[in-house]
C-alpha cells in the first residue's frame, strides 16, 4: 500500500475515535489538514469519517479546515460532499506555516482540535505552527516527516517543548519500494494513544521501524507481532527505573515503542513465567497498580 493511502488510514481511523469524544466534551470541534503538497484523496476520506458522526452533530458544529496550495479547489469539491447542518468547510491556501491563522480565523480556540499536518514533502513544522495546534482543549496532532523534513528536527523533544505530554513516533516502510516517512502522534489523553497505536497496527501493507533505535528492523503488521525488540525495551527501562507500575509500564510501551499498551502484558507475562521480574502483590491479576521490578535473584 502506498505511504499516502497508509497515513489516510491513520487519519481516518483516528477520526473515528476523536470526533465522538470531542463532540462529547464541547459543543464546537475542529478538524485542521495541512499539506505541504498535493493533498490527494485525504480530505474527501476524512470528511467521509465525519459524516459517519452525522447523528452526533446534531446541535454540534464541526470546522473541516483544509491548508493547501490548491485549498481553494479542495475545499470546493468537500462542500459538495458534506454531511448536512453542523459541518463547514473553509479552504486555506498555503502550507502548514499557515496553520496558526487558520485556527484563528476558525475561533478554535478553547475547544478541541485534531490537526494532520502533512509535511512528506516540504519542510518540517516550525514552533510557532506547533506551538498552536497544541492550543486545542484538547488538542492533537498528527504529523508525517518525509525524508526532507525529518533532518535536524526533533520529533519527540518539539512537541514535547510545546505542552504534549504524550509523544509517540514510528517509521513506516512501505515494502515495495523501501519508502519511510516518520509519523508522529502527539496528544494530552492516554486513550487517544491508544487509539492510535490500535489504528497503526490494524495497517495493511506496510512494515513498522522505531526510528529511536538505529539497529532496529522493519517488523511486519499483523495481529501477533514479534515482541522481541519490546521485550528488550521493557528490561532495559526497568534496569533503569527499577520499578514501574503495569499502567506505567503500558504507557512507556505506547509512547517510547512502536507497540500497543496491550502488547506490554504479553511480555510482562513471559518475564514473570521465567523470572525475570518479580511482582508485587506476587499473586492475582495483572492489575495497572501491581508493581513490576527486576528478579532479585
Amino acid at each position: 500500500m502506498p505511504l499516502r493511502a497508509v497515513t489516510g488510514h491513520l487519519l481516518v481511523r483516528q477520526l473515528g475515535h476523536w470526533l465522538p469524544d470531542a463532540l462529547h466534551r464541547s459543543r464546537r470541534a475542529t478538524l485542521v489538514q495541512a499539506y505541504g503538497g498535493d493533498p490527494g484523496d485525504t480530505p474527501e476520506a476524512a470528511l467521509r469519517a465525519c459524516a459517519q458522526a452525522a447523528d452526533r452533530l446534531r446541535g454540534r458544529q464541526l470546522t473541516v479546515v483544509v491548508v493547501a496550495g490548491n485549498a481553494v479547489d479542495v475545499a470546493g469539491r468537500l462542500d459538495t460532499q458534506t454531511p448536512g447542518v453542523g459541518v463547514a468547510v473553509h479552504g486555506v491556501p498555503g502550507g502548514p506555516d499557515h496553520v496558526p491563522v487558520a485556527l484563528k480565523a476558525a475561533a478554535a480556540a478553547g475547544a478541541p482540535v485534531l490537526t494532520y499536518l502533512d509535511a512528506s514533502t516540504g519542510p518540517a513544522p516550525g514552533p510557532a505552527t506547533l506551538a498552536a495546534v497544541a492550543g486545542g482543549r484538547p488538542g492533537e496532532l498528527l504529523l508525517v516527516l518525509g525524508p526532507a523534513a525529518r533532518a535536524g528536527f526533533d520529533h519527540r523533544a518539539a512537541p514535547a517543548s510545546v505542552g504534549f505530554p504524550l509523544v509517540t513516533a514510528v517509521e513506516l516502510v512501505e515494502p515495495a519500494t523501501d519508502g519511510r516517512w516518520l509519523v508522529v502522534f502527539a496528544t494530552r489523553l492516554g486513550r487517544a494513544l491508544d487509539a492510535f497505536k490500535e489504528a497503526l497496527w490494524a495497517a495493511e501493507g506496510v512494515r513498522l521501524r522505531d526510528p529511536d533505535d538505529p539497529d532496529a528492523e522493519a517488523v511486519d503488521v499483523t495481529s501477533r507481532p514479534d515482541l522481541g525488540p519490546l521485550r528488550r525495551a521493557v528490561v532495559a527501562h526497568l534496569g533503569s527505573v527499577r520499578r514501574a507500575s503495569v499502567a506505567d509500564l503500558r504507557r512507556f510501551t505506547a509512547s517510547a515503542t512502536i507497540y500497543r499498551s496491550a502488547d506490554t502484558d504479553r511480555v510482562l507475562a513471559e518475564l514473570l513465567a521465567e523470572g525475570a521480574v518479580d511482582r508485587e502483590p506476587q499473586a492475582g491479576r495483572l492489575a495497572g497498580d501491581v508493581v513490576i521490578r527486576p528478579s532479585a535473584s
